[in-house]
């Protein structure tokens, strides 16, 4: 089968990655950098990532012969990095805040989060090579990261505000909420228990939750990744509920379940069980789906994400 190079390249581009800018430093000390999605985690013991380069870089021979390189994942408000890194221009590094990481290698300032690496192993893979990299020191800053798929970026934000904006019966908003290894769970209002939801206001987004939901549960909570989306086909309302973090301080309400230890059988809402049984199953690999659907049947898109 003869193979139709752009169209390949269309089809792998229907995949959605994240952004990333892979960066070290040459033989004259200067730093050098490329925009990337082609990365991925390999391995947690050794700790190892991977990036791919095409042979026909102008930073081949500077990234093969390294001694390490880093791996900044963008974050979602970016994209001029991006485009910067993407492009030929003259000084990239003056648009960007950076320092050497633990091994060397470039790390940006208010990037999600960066790796810097030794390098493990360059394997020969078609026109282009993979570079595996031993993590040596690593930065989490907690944001959600930029995206990109079909040629064009997108962003959690923008998918959020589409979402909730395009709905015509009533909102909640909901969260499954966890600190130190334990959700949230509330009383709800019947002798069992449930997730934190909120009412949705016409103009309201999820800081609007976020300041609603301290005030109502105590600690402050910090909401991250979509987790499920479905519609309640007996009352007409959608549920829209993230993944979040929640802070430190007493409970003034609900109460924190571990999740070795979730009490689903005290869950009389079916969607919510099934909801919170699937967080803690997933919660044990850190490999998180999305659910779309009703709260009889939909489907889990798996994704590979940090909340």
């Amino acid at each position: 089968m003869e193979i139709d190079a752009r169209a390949l390249r269309d089809a792998f581009g229907a995949f959605l990655t994240g952004v990333t800018v892979v960066t070290t430093i040459d033989d004259a000390g200067l730093p050098i950098g490329f925009t990337a999605n082609s990365f991925a985690s390999v391995s947690l013991d050794p700790p190892l990532l991977l990036v791919c380069l095409a042979k026909t870089s102008r930073n081949y021979d500077t990234l093969t012969k390294a001694p390490g390189f880093a791996v900044n994942i963008l974050a979602e408000g970016q994209k001029d990095v991006s485009n910067t890194f993407a492009r030929p221009v003259e000084d990239r590094f003056a648009s960007v805040k950076w320092q050497k990481g633990p091994f060397g290698a470039p790390v940006f300032a208010d990037v999600a989060a960066w790796f810097d690496c030794a390098m493990h192993d360059v394997v020969n893979a078609g026109d282009h090579v993979i570079l595996i990299g031993r993590v040596e020191g690593f930065d989490n800053n907690g944001t959600t990261g930029l995206g990109y798929a079909r040629g064009g970026y997108f962003t959690p934000a923008l998918a959020e505000k589409s979402l909730l904006a395009n709905v015509d019966g009533g909102i909640l908003l909901g969260a499954v909420a966890e600190r130190d290894g334990a959700i949230l769970l509330v009383d709800d209002g019947k002798g069992g228990w449930t997730l934190p939801f909120v009412e949705k206001a016409d103009n309201d987004g999820m800081e609007a939750f976020e300041t609603a939901a301290a005030a109502i549960f105590g600690p402050p909570l910090q909401t991250g990744l979509l987790y499920s989306v479905y519609e309640d086909t007996k009352t007409g309302r959608q549920h829209v509920i993230y993944r979040a973090s929640l802070g430190e301080g007493p409970l003034k309400t609900g109460r924190l379940f571990s999740l070795q230890d979730v009490p689903t059988t005290a869950v009389p809402d079916g969607a919510v069980r099934e909801l919170v049984r699937r967080y803690a199953q997933e919660s044990t690999l850190g490999n998180f789906g999305v659910y779309f659907g009703n709260q009889e049947k939909g489907r889990v898109h798996a994704v590979a994400a940090k909340r």
